[in-house]
């Protein structure tokens, strides 16, 4: 499994495309935002003869949605999320007014819900769904055995966890997903977070300060 990372908008979300040897990819929240960013990540797609199959989502905040809609007219793929996520698409539309974003925004709704214990397969590979509530309440990551790689959301960052100051989020949860649910995953597992520089599970079991609360 071949793993491109983008950073897209105001916010430098990390989207990841997952491609596997038949041309088969997966994109994991389509965050581009802008014209040239929607263009760069659709040309990646079709100048490299991908098929995108799936969009799936570690959580639904404005940030990591915001290349659905263009995803959807290029190529008729709708997202997949966590359903407790949900509402979060309700108030899309006009929620970016909230950081400083004047037009409506638009997407497409979800084609169908993730759940925890859903196996995602990719060619060989295979993405564990893990439901880890707290920074929203339907926040997932997906965890590839094989290649030892998590992609942790805005769960888990570099020393450090995601906020909890959104709509329904919830500190106390999400300490206790991060330390139930990922920190049992072997310490040399690359974590691929929503944002920021990639970091391991080894690294952050030894240093990050939200751990040892």
């Amino acid at each position: 499994m071949e793993v491109k990372q983008f950073i897209f908008n105001m916010f430098q979300e990390n989207t990841y495309v997952l491609t596997d040897e038949e041309k088969n990819c997966i994109i994991i929240d389509p965050g581009c935002f802008f014209e040239e960013e929607q263009e760069r990540l659709v040309g990646y797609i079709r100048s490299n003869g991908l098929k995108l199959t799936r969009i799936i989502q570690t959580h639904l905040h404005l940030d990591h949605i915001f290349g659905c809609q263009v995803l959807f007219d290029g190529f008729g793929i709708q997202p997949e999320a966590h359903a407790s996520d949900e509402f979060f698409l309700d108030i899309f539309p006009t929620y970016g007014r909230k950081f400083g974003i004047d037009e409506e925004l638009k997407c497409v709704p979800l084609k169908s819900y993730l759940r925890a214990g859903d196996v995602i397969k990719l060619g060989d590979s295979e993405l564990h769904v893990i439901h880890t509530p707290g920074h929203s309440p339907g926040g997932v990551c997906f965890y590839a055995p094989k290649e030892k790689l998590l992609f942790s959301g805005d769960s888990l960052f570099m020393g450090s966890i995601g906020r909890t100051d959104l709509e329904r989020g919830n500190g106390p949860e999400l300490i206790r997903s991060i330390k139930e649910k990922l920190m049992n995953l072997p310490v040399d597992t690359t974590v691929l977070p929503g944002h920021g520089p990639k970091t391991t599970i080894g690294f952050e079991k030894a240093n990050n300060p939200y751990i040892h609360e």
